[in-house]
């Protein structure tokens, strides 16, 4: 699977945007045509935005969902669940009447020490270690730009597989989506984001994976591959894939213009529906270095005249007048958000902030309105199989065998007495992790610690004393600042001695500032309250058993964080029967009922302005770190004054459901969104 590189009389320079053009002071001016085809691309982002073109009837779904991560193959965050769990969702529950959404996604190869994949064979075996057949059916030519910045055509293996209830084809190119790590590689980028030994970033790897795409519909539509169905749908899934709509639309009518293309196979492509799913919009896929070398490669000798005819919907905002770039910068994102048929975030609150404020919908926020008002932006929540996060005993049973002598037990909604189970062999498991050097090097190797103590002894009553859990990423977003501002706030008040301290355990995978951070609070509150410092456990680091031990005994799961588009973080620890303590803001807003099933906070604000709750409780808290530790002390003191609510309201926690294809639930919005383009 050898790149294949033709000669570079592939190039034409004269029909190219000028190298590195953008570095230099320029602006953008439509002139006025009345070329037609000029005039369609000036005008298409009007006509997307404001949902002037007509849904297609779909009567039987064949979707793509188009995806640079997949929960199966390559996980990396939370758009590799979706990848993977909405199709599985979707086929299981419609496919009996052959509707179907097929997964398409690179083949990843190589190892970046981290992550590793490789094909034996026709076996391809993925970076999360899960393996499958594949069938090779046609290798493709894909038109990109190489390190002279001229068009070559790079050999593009399709494959075919089958997983569970979904058809994937994998995309192979050994030059971008090879994984092997560059020396210069920075150490915070790796799985699919890594610069690989080629010198490919993430943002030029996901332009070439949409001009792979592209170059396949176009295939398919000329019946060059008989193999493979034609989509009637594409789902593109979040920035890596936000080329697409600019290819689909854009190029096919600058073809035609070139006559390079008939109209009637251009009509049939660029009339093809996408749904841009939008996750977290603060990754857009930015390339400044790149831009011109990037536009160059999507669009070829097209790329001139597609740029200046680029036109925005009008908007407030003047680094946003080009849907190719913002400012001065290639944007990946920015081409869906103008040029999608239907944009969704993974949240319904997230799409009214990201909607509104400017420091969650940046550059795309007044557009984002645009389409909200004229009912093609949607917020629909991730779904979750409940099966996969519930208490399991073939995990428990693995993780009792990792520790060697605990004894961590299953429970459900109805056996809620054995979770005080659970944290009486928590508290043992971490006190021997405490106090026994050699046991913790064995059990959690990679994982810093600081100041662990042995609590066995001075906690007199497991059922009396709170287990207080935050394990997501060390990072900005999290707000494990305001997390650590609330314990010292809470340990400056609290000097009840006939109540039992919480335990704290706090930390994860990240940034090294915010475990020195922790750490710290640890130093802090042993000045002010020693019981509580005493019991709080900081660390840095990820093992999977140790995460979930947290999990089974924690009655409460911190989340302060500054944005979560959906949060899946919350699910995992409601269906364990720990509530959640969060933040309102995103689908922490939709997926948590304050004082049923978890605590949210009264007002929630983003640079100093109040984004969620009333004028009073906003004047009254003033900043997120009072609101957040006001809502932690609520829980804490619902736990000792009223245990019947925290055991009703765990109850109510793990009975949720947010399964994909529970009645009512999101796969069945999906499947009218495909079928209607509406809810």
């Amino acid at each position: 699977m050898k790149a294949e590189v033709a000669a570079a009389e592939n190039a034409i320079p004269t029909l190219m945007l000028e190298k590195n053009f953008n570095k230099k002071k320029f602006s953008v001016n439509y002139a006025v045509t009345t070329n037609s085809n000029l005039l369609e691309i000036q005008n298409l982002s009007r006509v997307q935005c404001l949902g002037k073109k007509l849904w297609p009837e779909v009567e039987k779904v064949d979707a793509w969902m188009i995806s640079a991560e997949t929960a199966v193959f390559m996980k990396w965050g939370g758009l590799g669940m979706v990848a993977s769990e909405l199709p599985e969702a979707f086929n299981r529950k419609f496919g009996s009447q052959k509707h179907k959404i097929t997964v398409v996604t690179p083949m990843y190869l190589g190892n970046t020490g981290k992550k590793k994949a490789e094909l034996k064979d026709e076996l391809y075996v993925g970076a999360e270690r899960v393996d499958v057949k594949v069938e090779k059916i046609k290798t493709i030519d894909v038109r990109f730009c190489g390190e002279k910045s001229t068009l070559n055509k790079y050999k593009v293996d399709v494959y075919m597989a089958h997983h569970e209830a979904s058809d994937y084809i994998f995309l192979s190119s050994d030059r971008f989506f090879n994984i092997d790590p560059h020396k210069n590689n920075p150490s915070a980028q790796d799985g699919c984001y890594i610069m690989n030994q080629h010198g490919i970033n993430e943002v030029e790897r996901f332009a070439f994976f949409s001009k792979a795409v592209y170059t396949l519909i176009e295939s398919l539509y000329k019946d060059e591959i008989k193999e493979i169905s034609k989509p009637n749908v594409l789902i593109a899934n979040d920035w890596h894939s936000g080329a697409l709509s600019g290819l689909l639309k854009y190029f096919t009518i600058a073809q035609v213009e070139n006559k390079k293309m008939e109209k009637t196979l251009a009509e049939k492509i660029k009339n093809l529906p996408i749904i841009h799913i939008a996750h977290h919009l603060g990754y857009q896929g930015w390339d400044y270095e790149n831009t011109s070398k990037i536009l160059n490669s999507l669009y070829g000798d097209a790329a001139t005249m597609v740029f200046k005819n680029a036109k925005a919907i009008k908007n407030s905002n003047p680094r946003a007048t080009n849907t190719l770039i913002v400012y001065d910068c290639y944007n990946q994102a920015s081409c869906n958000f103008h040029l999608a048929d239907r944009v969704v975030t993974v949240s319904k609150n997230y799409m009214e902030e990201v909607s509104k404020e400017l420091g969650f919908g940046f550059d795309f926020r007044d557009i984002l309105k645009i389409r909200k008002d004229h009912r093609n932006f949607f917020g629909i929540v991730n779904g979750y199989d409940k099966n996969l996060i519930s208490p399991n005993k073939d995990k428990i049973d693995r993780v009792n065998n990792y520790f060697g002598d605990t004894d961590f037990t299953t429970f459900d909604e109805n056996s809620l007495d054995k979770k005080l189970h659970n944290k009486k062999e928590f508290i043992k498991l971490i006190s021997r992790i405490a106090s026994d050097e050699e046991y913790r090097r064995k059990v959690i190797p990679l994982i810093d610690i600081y100041k662990f103590e042995d609590v066995a002894k001075s906690i007199k009553d497991p059922a009396k004393t709170p287990i207080v859990c935050a394990t997501s990423r060390l990072v900005e977003q999290k707000g494990y600042d305001i997390a650590a501002q609330a314990i010292v706030n809470l340990a400056q008040k609290y000097t009840d001695r006939n109540v039992e301290s919480p335990i704290f355990v706090l930390g994860g995978a990240g940034d090294v500032n915010y475990f020195e951070l922790l750490s710290k609070v640890k130093d802090r509150v042993q000045k002010i309250n020693k019981r509580i410092a005493e019991r709080i456990f900081v660390f840095r680091g990820y093992k999977d058993e140790f995460a979930y031990a947290v999990q089974l005994a924690s009655d409460f799961y911190m989340m302060p964080c500054r944005f979560e588009p959906c949060g899946l973080t919350q699910m995992e620890a409601m269906a364990k029967g720990s509530l959640p303590v969060a933040m309102s803001t995103g689908g922490l807003v939709d997926t948590i009922e304050d004082g049923v099933d978890g605590f949210r906070t009264e007002a929630f604000f983003s640079n100093k302005r109040r984004v969620y709750g009333t004028n009073l409780a906003a004047q009254r808290l003033k900043n997120n770190e009072n609101a957040y530790t006001e809502t932690l002390e609520k829980a804490l003191i619902v736990f000792y004054r009223n245990p019947q609510k925290i055991y009703d309201m765990q109850k109510n926690a793990m009975h949720k459901d947010f399964s994909w294809d529970v009645e009512g639930g999101s796969v069945y919005k999906y499947f009218n969104l495909l079928t209607t383009g509406h809810l």
